[in-house]
């Protein structure tokens, strides 16, 4: 009996403990609740700048930092960067932060190189600033506006501008072959060699469809003209003859150019003779040999020395 009376009386002291743990667990539980909401209410004052809202720092005057979680000097300065949020209302700024290895687009509209970097924008004019990265020196920079002494970002090296736009669409790009390539690599288990070559086949295919984009639209835009056939004059030989009369044509000349040389030496023996003694006259075509034609008008006289034995010699 004694041994049951015992027993009952432990049994109701152990639920207490038990209850009384579980409130304490409970109130354990809600005030970490509380204090990360008010450590994220005051982390909230900085604002997180991504590729969908980047146009905010184009409005009203901004300080905003590049920064990547593995970088040392970029932890060393993140306090101070609280706590300059935690000001920016009495000082009438606001405080931004970029995370580069989240949002590569952005580092390369900024044309981040350096960890950290930090920018002053006011505005929608882009200042880079260079000076120490203490509290007081920001709040210093910002108050007494040592801004306006530095040199904007000229107009095609501004975040909005064409060539940053696509600055930022390289970075990205270059992001996103990173990633197929560990996709390939160690996902799919490709070597390396082989992703290089995946890649270079994808590269040299989309440079052909791209000529060819390129060439149909300097053909719709500048379309080419036909050639005009130039009209050239056309030479026509008249055709006199057959090959017949052409061959006879020939002969003929060169029968008149024979005679013409009998007669150059006939008349070289009239002026020997004329010395020596009266000549008859002769004519070169007689009946018993036929003339040529055209031979009646270039006949030619033919003289024939009187000898001894002639009727008028006796």
């Amino acid at each position: 009996m004694c041994t049951d009376n015992m027993a009952g009386q432990k049994r109701p002291a152990r639920l207490g403990c038990w209850r009384n743990a579980f409130w304490l667990s409970v109130v354990f539980i809600i005030w970490s609740e509380c204090v990360s909401n008010v450590s994220t209410q005051s982390q909230s004052r900085v604002v997180t700048v991504a590729d969908a809202n980047w146009t905010l720092v184009l409005e009203g005057e901004w300080m905003v930092k590049f920064y990547a979680p593995w970088c040392p000097a970029c932890q060393h300065i993140q306090a101070d960067w609280e706590a300059l949020a935690q000001q920016s209302d009495t000082l009438g700024i606001s405080v931004a932060k970029v995370d580069v290895t989240q949002q590569p687009g952005l580092s390369g509209r900024f044309l981040v190189t350096t960890l950290p970097t930090i920018f002053h924008a006011k505005d929608g004019s882009f200042r880079r600033y260079m000076s120490s990265r203490t509290i007081e020196d920001i709040q210093e920079y910002v108050v007494q506006k040592k801004w306006e002494a530095v040199e904007p970002l000229p107009g095609w090296k501004s975040p909005s501008s064409l060539l940053m736009s696509g600055m930022a669409g390289l970075f990205r790009l270059s992001v996103w072959i990173r990633q197929i390539h560990t996709y390939f690599t160690d996902t799919l288990g490709i070597p390396s060699w082989g992703s290089y070559v995946i890649f270079a086949i994808i590269t040299l295919f989309m440079g052909l469809v791209l000529g060819l984009m390129l060439v149909l639209i300097a053909d719709c835009i500048c379309p080419s003209r036909p050639k005009r056939n130039e009209d050239k004059p056309v030479v026509y030989v008249k055709d006199d003859g057959s090959e017949d009369e052409m061959d006879d044509t020939v002969t003929e000349e060169k029968r008149m150019s024979d005679l013409d040389n009998e007669s150059e030496r006939v008349s070289g023996e009239e002026s020997t003779e004329e010395e020596g003694g009266p000549v008859t006259e002769v004519s070169v075509g007689s009946s018993e040999q036929p003339q040529p034609e055209g031979a009646s008008e270039g006949s030619v006289r033919k003289r024939k020395p009187q000898g001894s034995n002639s009727p008028e010699g006796t």
